[in-house]
């Protein structure tokens, strides 16, 4: 006998979909990109995985580019910043080390997704983990002395640094031939002759002396003083 087709099973009797919320979009979100990376993660792809159409995923997400700005305030939440809170071993010592150790964190948060970091310059989170940390950066640049009017734009500028360096390290990272390039350029920089490039002769192996640790804490330390130092233009 021919087997016959199994009759189709009505939409009651098979299991109920979890309801859509915006939790669960952005956390099955962040869940994409880890395992397929950022590119992947569009409103179709997400739709597909929560088993749903991308119409219904508009209700709570506009586009992919506040997508992407809600998957990195998802991951703004690890970010430590107990360098601003004021007590315990993390909360001690000169506020430019402690806001340049919060700094370091937020770039290291982006450094663990680096398809992340790229997207960060443009993205716009504007959730409690964002808003708390440039809460930290104001409060350690009030501790510091520095002016209201200096901070206010300082805070951005100091956060577009931090991103931009994880977003650049990023970039390299995925390049093929990068530490060829890297190589070829430490060499051009040392071997430059005296009699054209003089000041590059005189500082050599300098210009690409330190290990990365150490020039990013100096990086922030310079942007820190120069927020500290540098008086906005009167309006």
């Amino acid at each position: 006998m021919t087997p016959r087709t199994p009759a189709p099973r009505s939409r009651r009797e098979r299991p109920a979909k979890p309801a859509l919320t915006y939790e669960g979009i952005v956390a099955t979100a962040v869940r994409l990109m880890e395992g397929e990376g950022l590119q992947r993660v569009t409103m179709r792809r997400l739709a597909q995985e929560l088993d749903t159409g991308p119409a219904s995923l508009y209700v709570y997400v506009a586009n992919t580019a506040e997508l992407h700005a809600a998957i990195l305030e998802e991951l703004l939440g690890a970010v430590d910043l107990s360098p601003a809170a004021g007590k315990g071993a993390a909360g001690e010592g000169d506020w430019r080390e402690r806001l340049a150790r919060l700094l370091g964190s937020y770039t290291h948060v982006l450094f663990a997704h680096p398809s992340l970091a790229h997207s960060a310059l443009i993205a716009r989170p504007s959730g409690p983990n964002y808003l708390a940390l440039v809460e930290a950066v104001l409060a350690l640049l009030h501790e510091g002395g520095v002016p209201d009017a200096q901070a206010a734009w300082g805070v951005d500028v100091l956060l577009q640094v931090a991103t931009a360096n994880a977003a650049e390290h990023s970039t390299r990272d995925r390049t093929a031939g990068a530490e060829a390039e890297h190589h070829a350029l430490v060499a051009a920089l040392r071997d430059a002759s005296p009699g054209t490039h003089p000041r590059i002769a005189a500082l050599g192996g300098d210009l690409t002396s330190g290990a990365p640790e150490q020039r990013l804490a100096w990086t922030f330390r310079m942007v820190i003083n120069g927020t500290a130092t540098t008086p906005r233009p009167a309006r």
